[in-house]
């Protein structure tokens, strides 16, 4: 299972959440926080369960939804949640800040009857000194970083090289490692801009994110080209494992390059981000 993309759509927007799945994203994510206004939180709730529960709703992509932080999100899995037939593959924990966050909307789920993995959105310093122990949580199914919200935590100012932002980027993904779940990394919020969208997606992949998180339709596809491994790399990881020895030899030859246990690593590591349909390892 691929993660390359996260796309966030307003949970009081009907249209758009029934259309999200055709946007071809990894991850649909209906929103219950930040995109909707508080006077529309009750609409929102019940837009997100009468689509989840339609039965025509049948998206080929994961389906989560982001919840407000508890207590209010305990209302909005009152809702959401009411009928068990309802179409969700998991959770996301806004602004998560030690592993109880976690824990907590996990249990909540639980009462009515759903074990669902959680995404921990970290977006503020406690956060992000709380990864390694938000990530290790059992619930935890990949960390999601979120650098607008902790500039605005930070009091420091967004730049477009984001270096403000650097260590928490690096310290959620090492954490994600550590505990081996999944890291999305932050939005990129110019939506006209698709070179800078490619370009900071690449940087992300180059730090070991997995996937990245959109706000509008169109960035999935440049996300997508960011986060894929392209043909030179994916064929090197292919003679790489085609070439390991049945002897399991720590190191071996490949192409003129000494190949040992990190370089393997990193072989399946590539290979692990192709999509399905275009991952014939030939293993």
């Amino acid at each position: 299972m691929t993660r390359r993309s996260l796309l966030f759509t307003p949970g009081d927007r009907e249209a758009m959440l029934r259309k999200a799945p055709t946007t071809g994203a990894d991850i649909i994510a209906f929103d219950l926080e930040d995109a909707v206004a508080p006077a529309d939180k009750d609409d929102a709730r019940q837009t997100v369960a009468d689509v989840l529960t339609d039965p025509s709703f049948d998206p080929d992509c994961e389906v989560f939804v982001r919840t407000n932080p508890l207590p209010e999100g305990r209302t909005d899995l009152a809702v959401v949640l009411d009928d068990s037939e309802a179409v969700l593959d998991g959770l996301i924990v806004p602004k998560a800040s030690s592993a109880a966050s976690v824990t907590e909307l996990a249990d909540a789920a639980a009462e009515h009857g759903r074990e669902l993995p959680v995404l921990a959105l970290v977006e503020s310093a406690a956060g992000v000194l709380a990864a390694p122990e938000i990530a290790a949580a059992t619930p935890t199914d990949g960390l999601l970083f979120g650098a607008e919200d902790l500039a605005a935590d930070l009091g420091a100012t967004r730049t477009s090289g984001g270096t403000e932002v650097l260590y928490a980027r690096e310290r959620v993904v090492a954490a994600a490692r550590a505990a081996g779940v999944d890291a999305i990394d932050t939005l990129y919020t110019a939506i006209d801009d698709e070179d800078g969208l490619r370009e900071d997606a690449a940087f992300a992949r180059q730090l070991g994110y997995d996937g990245k998180m959109a706000i509008h339709p169109a960035q999935v596809d440049p996300i997508h080209d960011a986060m894929t491994p392209d043909a030179e790399q994916i064929e090197w990881a292919r003679r790489v494992l085609d070439a390991r020895p049945a002897s399991n030899t720590v190191v071996y030859e490949v192409d003129g390059e000494m190949i040992d246990a990190p370089l393997i690593r990193q072989a399946e590591r590539i290979l692990s981000r192709v999509p399905d349909d275009e991952s014939d390892t030939g293993q």
